[in-house]
Parts: structure tokens; C-alpha cells; sequence
């Protein structure tokens, strides 16, 4: 109630008690709907003066050391109703019922913000707490694409990891919030000609279309994506970014297919680029883990080398060093030595000695190639050459051994390869080395090339040798491998010579692989090699034959 000199006004009120319950909302209850009351406003003097006695009698019976001003206010306003006869209580009354009805109206849009901030922040904690259960991003996407279309109550939501170069993906995580609508999963989803990804991708936030059909800021076509518009029923579209400094890591795409256009509130993009931030920051978690197990794999092929590298070495450095030992040692101790015997032990020093040599030159060849200090001289260059050169070297090196039968099937008028000559003669070599190893006398190692893809020439090792597992034809290539271990091997070597060899091939631009059946099934090996271009020969007018005469054939070496 308000007594002043020139108006009064009261309002008497009371809780209303038994209301009918509120219509179920999937939203919380408001805070102004949990009370709700009734009564009456008057300006009424007599009201107001009554009610305002038995206010103030309320108000002494709680405060009786305020009776004097009681009795005071009772004396000047309640008991002087003359004074109020010619008061007109409109403007206090429009002035107070305004106040009211803003203070209602803030008070509401408080609480309003309020429950959708609750809400908000409920449904984001949620969805976090479901994508952090797994550092896997498939199983990311999954529970997050699941969560937020049941959330948003979309007709169709769709979450893919993807960069902003991109000209398509593929989509594997949906969730249709109408079971009667076509599904987009394994659809290719172009990216390349939609305007509304470029538009987010290029400004790196969220874009929303109320209605395609009609755009109404004219900033967008859709004449590159309309048979999509139609084939997926899309009429309402929303695109929200999943970031990371800067990075754009996916899409969260929000579609609805009503007949009527779906408004986007704010709150509820506000609501979907806070999930799309949870999962930007998912997603580099379970990237970093990635790249951690990755590391680990890494740092633990590095501890294997290492082992493999001491082990072989040692084995391999030792045994000649010690056989040099002895022969030096029986020369130096023996002077009056058979000549016969005298030139065993010098051959055997020098052979050893020159195992040393190789198993050196393999170390520092491969160091090479790994740190890419090689100079490569590529040139078009005949592979019957190359492939004669190679069986030189090995006949000459292997002149006291039983070499198993080696043939040659490499067609003369085969193209020229571009490659470096020197470094494909050391591959062939190798190959044709390592066939031969695990060969018996008795077995064939056969040389094969042909055209493979019309840019490429294949060649082919095989041999009837020991062969190779299935499981093992891939880190046969690996540095320092031993099928049979680095102490009980029956053919010596390194292990790093099929490794130098796919680094050749490799910065040759080919490749190289393995083929075997399983154990004693012998092995094959492959490796391409780019063919080289076709030189134009300058136009030249050849003389007309003389009558009578046949025309000299010239015979061009390719």
C-alpha cells in the first residue's frame, strides 16, 4: 500500500493454492511459475486506509519499539481523510503498473536466460562427459553425433572430420531425428561446390539458413546444390565448425525437413558451437594420443634397430677379425711356414678382410641415403647394360663358389630407364647377391623385365631358393632384419642390404616389393623403375636411292 499527501493505493494478495498442473515441456520449470498468487489493486481511500491500519498494527506487534511513528502515521494520514479529497491517483497508477510490468518482464527474461543457461550447460557436460570416455575418434564422433541430435530434436544431424581443402568426404556419422527420411550414410558429400561449407569454412563460424528456398540476403546460390536440396528434403541448414586454433578440424551440420522453415535460435547455435568446441578439443586429445602410441611404436623399431645393430655387427665384425688374427699371428710366428699353407692363410686374411671392407661400405651407403647426402646422376640408361654389369660383378666376386644356375630374360628392345646407372647396378647386384645366399648350387636364379603400366619397366628376381613367410615379405626391407637372428644364421651379411636397396628404388622414384609362397617355395622380387622419355630425332631428308640400288640400313642404338 502507498499513503502519500496526494494519493493512496493498495494491493492485497494470496497465494493461490490446488493450480492445474503445467503441460509437460522437455525445458525446466521456470522460476516465477513455481508460486503463484491472486487478489485485488484499488485506489480506493477507505481501502487503503484500512488496510494500511491493520498493516501497521501487524507491523507493531513484530516491531514495538517503532509505536510512536505508528501512532504518528495514523495521527497525520489515517485519521485526516480530508486532505485526500481532490487527489487523482492516475499518473502514480500508470507509473506503478509500468514499473510492475517491466520488472515482471526482466524478471522473466532472467529467468528464462537463466534455464537455458542451465540447460545449456547440463546437455554440453553430458555430451563432453560421453566423448571423453574415449580417446578413439571414431567412437568420438559417434557418441557425439548421437548425443547432439537427440538434443537439438534436428531431422538430421550430421557430424565429419574434415579440413577445409577438401573436395569431398564420405559420411559415416548421422543421427536422424526422423526415422522416415533417407539416410545420408555412405553418401560422398561434395564440399567443394557447397556454398554454405565454403562460407563457414572461409569465415571459421557457424552459418545458418532458415529456409533454402529463399535466401533473402541474396549472399547465396544455391543453384550448385539445388537436386541435393531437393533429393535430401533439406529446408532449414546449419553448419558449425569444430576448431582448433585456428585449425578447422570437422563439420556439425544441422538439417531440418519440415514443410515450414525451422528458425534458428541463438541459444540453441550457442548451444551447438559449445559442443562443437568440446569436440575440437576431443579431438586433439585423441589426435595427440595418436601420435603418442605412434611415437611410442617408433622410439620402441629404434630399440629393436639398436639391439639388431649391436648384435650383427658384433657378430659380423668379430668372426673376421678373429680369422684375420690367427692368420696374422701363424705368419708372424711360423717364418719357416710351407709356401702352400703360407698363401691359404694370406687368402683368407684377404678375404675376410675384404668382408670387412663391404659390411663397412653397407653402413656408410645406407647412412647416405637415409640422410639424403647422395648427388643422383639420372640419365636414360639401357637395362641389359646394367643387368650385365651386375652378373659380372657377381661371377667375379663369387669365382670360388658354387653359384646356383643364373639366367638372363631381359629383351634388347626394351625402353630405356631414368635412372642413375652406378646406383642401379648396386640394387641388381644386391638382389642378384641375396637370391644366390639362399639358394642351393643346384637351384636357378632368373632375371625378367617387361613393361608394367606403360610408364613403367618391372623388373623381376626369382629364385627356388629358401623362400620367404607370408608374414615377413614386408619387413624383409627393414635395417638389420635376420630372419634366422643375428647369432644362428647360416648366411652371413648385415641385414641392410635389401634396405639399401628400396631407398635406391625408392629415390628413383619405383618400387619395390616381395613375393613368396611360404618356406622352401623359393622368393620373388620386384622393383619399377620409370621409363625414360622418347627423344625426338631432328628431321632429316634422306637422298632418293639411286634406280637399281637398295637403300643402307642404319641400325640406331637406343
Amino acid at each position: 500500500m502507498v499513503i502519500g499527501q496526494k494519493y493512496a493505493a493498495c494491493l492485497v494478495c494470496q497465494e493461490r493454492k490446488n493450480i492445474s498442473p503445467e503441460p509437460v515441456t522437455t525445458d525446466p520449470p521456470a522460476m516465477d511459475q513455481t508460486r503463484r498468487f491472486e487478489g485485488v489493486w484499488t485506489f480506493d481511500r477507505q481501502v487503503s486506509y484500512h488496510a494500511a491500519d491493520i498493516l501497521l498494527d501487524r507491523v507493531l506487534v513484530y516491531r514495538p519499539e517503532l509505536r510512536q511513528k505508528i501512532e504518528q502515521a495514523k495521527q497525520e494520514l489515517l485519521n485526516n481523510p480530508q486532505r485526500l479529497q481532490e487527489v487523482d491517483p492516475d499518473p502514480f497508477a500508470q507509473r506503478l503498473v509500468t514499473y510492475i510490468q517491466a520488472s515482471q518482464y526482466k524478471l522473466q527474461k532472467a529467468y528464462r536466460s537463466i534455464a537455458s543457461q542451465e540447460r545449456r550447460e547440463r546437455l554440453t557436460n553430458s555430451i563432453t562427459s560421453a566423448i571423453r570416455r574415449s580417446l578413439d575418434p571414431n567412437e568420438i564422433f559417434k557418441v557425439a553425433v548421437k548425443e547432439l541430435g537427440k538434443a537439438t530434436q534436428s531431422c538430421r544431424c550430421l557430424i565429419y572430420p574434415c579440413k577445409s581443402t577438401d573436395a569431398s568426404i564420405t559420411i559415416t556419422y548421422e543421427a536422424l531425428g526422423d526415422e522416415s527420411l533417407p539416410s545420408l550414410v555412405g553418401q560422398i558429400w561434395s564440399l567443394a561446390d557447397n556454398p554454405l561449407f565454403q562460407i563457414t569454412a572461409q569465415r571459421q563460424e557457424s552459418f545458418a539458413i532458415t529456409d533454402t528456398g529463399t535466401t533473402g540476403n541474396g549472399l547465396i546460390d544455391f543453384s550448385s546444390v539445388s537436386d541435393r536440396l531437393e533429393r535430401w528434403q533439406i529446408r532449414s541448414w546449419l553448419m558449425v565448425p569444430i576448431l582448433y586454433q585456428g585449425r578447422l578440424l570437422g563439420i556439425v551440420e544441422l538439417q531440418h525437413c519440415q514443410a515450414s522453415p525451422h528458425v534458428w535460435a541463438q541459444d540453441e547455435i550457442t548451444l551447438i558451437e559449445a559442443v562443437a568446441t568440446q569436440l575440437g578439443v576431443a579431438l586433439i586429445q585423441a589426435e595427440s594420443y595418436a601420435n603418442l602410441e605412434d611415437l611410442n611404436q617408433q622410439l620402441a623399431a629404434l630399440e629393436r634397430t639398436r639391439s639388431n645393430l649391436i648384435a650383427i655387427t658384433g657378430h659380423e665384425l668379430r668372426t673376421p677379425l678373429t680369422t684375420i688374427q690367427v692368420c696374422l699371428e701363424s705368419l708372424a710366428s711360423e717364418p719357416d711356414m710351407i709356401p702352400e699353407l703360407r698363401q691359404v692363410m694370406l687368402d683368407t686374411a684377404l678375404t675376410d678382410a675384404d668382408r670387412m671392407r663391404k659390411l663397412i661400405q653397407d653402413f656408410l651407403i645406407l647412412s647416405r641415403l637415409e640422410s639424403g647426402r647422395v648427388e643422383w646422376h639420372v640419365e636414360p640408361i639401357s637395362l641389359d647394360e646394367c643387368v650385365s654389369l651386375a652378373l659380372s660383378s657377381i661371377h667375379t666376386r663369387s669365382a670360388q663358389q658354387n653359384l646356383p644356375h643364373i639366367r638372363a630374360q631381359v629383351p634388347l628392345e626394351l625402353p630405356l630407364v631414368q635412372a642413375d646407372g652406378e646406383w642401379l647396378v648396386e640394387v641388381i647386384s644386391k638382389l642378384l647377391d641375396n637370391a644366390c645366399k639362399f639358394t642351393e648350387p643346384e637351384g636357378e636364379v632368373l632375371i625378367e623385365a617387361k613393361p608394367n603400366g606403360g610408364k613403367m619397366l618391372e623388373i623381376t628376381i626369382t629364385d627356388t631358393g629358401r623362400g620367404i613367410e607370408p608374414n615377413r615379405l614386408e619387413t624383409v626391407f627393414e635395417r638389420f632384419y635376420q630372419e634366422e637372428g643375428a647369432l644362428r644364421r647360416t648366411a652371413g651379411g648385415t641385414g641392410i642390404g635389401l634396405a639399401i636397396c628400396r631407398q635406391i628404388i625408392r629415390n628413383l622414384g619405383g618400387q619395390i616389393w616381395a613375393e613368396s609362397l611360404g618356406r622352401d617355395q623359393g622368393s620373388q622380387f620386384h622393383f619399377t623403375l620409370p621409363i625414360a622419355p622418347e627423344r625426338k630425332s631432328p628431321t632429316r631428308h634422306e637422298p632418293k636411292p639411286e634406280k637399281g640400288k637398295r637403300p643402307s640400313k642404319v641400325k640406331s642404338k637406343k
